[in-house]
């Protein structure tokens, strides 16, 4: 009796994690569970008046339609009940947030969030061939936590990730027009997405892109008179161009300029000039993939203001970069501790229901979070730039 309790116990185990596993490797499984966890989050925010992201996006959208700047003297909004930070998105957002903004107050908030979870899902699960079911499986699950603190905080990043990943997948399949529109929306929001621009050298009807940038460029631009004269655009964009210039200097923030004792902060401008410099490496024959990871890595560890949650666009990036280097089976035993690392450090401590904030001080104190983030972003730049693994040049990316 006991031999047998002995030998159906181990089977039976087994059973229950493959079961386990199955279940988390289902997309259908994956969305459902993060759409409520989502849902529960923001409904939380919105009751407790939290959403102090939204209410800066909504406020800013209403002044910009009552043709009031939402820069300078305009801003924060006059009578307002609560002091809001800064708003720094560019026009075109107030016209493309106006859905959000005129909901019912209870409304808004959950419905944007649960658009950017939705896209932010489908980017992952629309990837090219290449990636595997298990692959965007996992890699929605490592980024998962740290999506959802930004979404808690009802912010723009997720936006910004999932356009990044849209684009790349658009010029996988020469779909040149849609991506150079996302990555234009983006660089007319929060600029990041504007460096994508950068990887239409690796495709093909590459002056047929550009000429599609500069015309969605143009017609970007014009787009604030749809409710204002043509004659106030330039004073409209000085505004937004002055506080973008004045905010870095308003805090701390979470990126390399800051870390310590390297002193890199006066530096700054000659730091981001000698990395962009590096991209004349980008006509090299290695993978797209790797390049689009170093540019999601580059757009938040060299901003002028990141914050942590902003770093859920450097890490699905690097779940590409990752995915496909093991793949490619160059992924090293120090590549696996630094992966579990970033899962642990800069995912998972910032949650303070997993983590003692005691204790994601102690490590954030230490700014070990992002010395991690910039090995694993110059790991990437050695695979792409200095020493390319053998078998990724024999692996075709497209």
């Amino acid at each position: 009796m006991e031999q047998g309790m002995l030998n159906t116990r181990p089977g039976t185990e087994n059973s229950v994690w493959r079961r386990i596993g199955a279940f988390f490797m289902n997309p259908r499984n994956l969305y459902i569970l993060g759409l409520l966890l989502v849902v529960a989050l923001s409904v939380s925010e919105v009751t407790r008046g939290k959403h102090k992201n939204f209410m800066i996006f909504a406020e800013s959208t209403k002044l910009f339609w009552q043709q009031l700047s939402p820069y300078g003297a305009n801003w924060p909004p006059a009578g307002f009940p609560i002091r809001l930070d800064y708003f720094l998105y560019g026009p075109l957002f107030n016209i493309l947030f106006a859905p959000f903004a005129y909901l019912p107050a209870w409304l808004g908030p959950i419905a944007w969030n649960v658009f950017n979870f939705t896209l932010w899902f489908a980017a992952i699960f629309t990837l090219p061939g290449k990636f595997t079911r298990e692959e965007k499986c996992k890699s929605f699950l490592f980024t998962f936590l740290i999506l959802a603190c930004t979404q808690l905080s009802f912010q723009y990043n997720v936006a910004v990730g999932y356009m990044f990943l849209f684009a790349y997948s658009l010029l996988e399949r020469d779909k040149g027009f849609w991506a150079v529109l996302l990555i234009m929306i983006s660089g007319f929001t929060k600029i990041y997405g504007i460096f994508q621009l950068a990887m239409l050298l690796f495709y093909p009807r590459f002056w047929r892109n550009i000429g599609y940038a500069a015309l969605i460029g143009i017609a970007f631009l014009l787009a604030p008179a749809i409710n204002r004269p043509f004659a106030e655009l330039p004073d409209y964009y000085g505004q937004w161009i002055g506080a973008l210039t004045e905010h870095p200097g308003t805090r701390t923030w979470m990126n390399v300029f800051y870390l310590r004792p390297l002193g890199l902060l006066p530096y700054r401008m000659y730091i981001q000039i000698g990395v962009l410099a590096n991209w004349r490496y980008w006509r090299l024959p290695f993978f797209r993939i790797a390049c689009l990871a170093i540019l999601m890595g580059y757009v938040i560890l060299f901003s002028n203001s990141s914050e942590g949650h902003t770093y859920v666009i450097m890490l699905i990036g690097y779940q590409m970069w990752y995915w496909t280097m093991r793949r490619g089976g160059v992924i090293r035993p120090a590549d696996r501790i630094a992966y579990w690392a970033t899962f642990v450090i800069v995912v998972v401590m910032p949650v303070d229901v997993l983590c003692p904030p005691k204790v994601m001080q102690l490590f954030y104190g230490w700014q070990l979070n992002l010395w991690l983030l910039l090995a694993l972003w110059l790991r990437m730049c050695w695979t792409a730039f200095i020493r390319i693994p053998e078998p990724m040049k024999r692996v075709e990316a497209a």
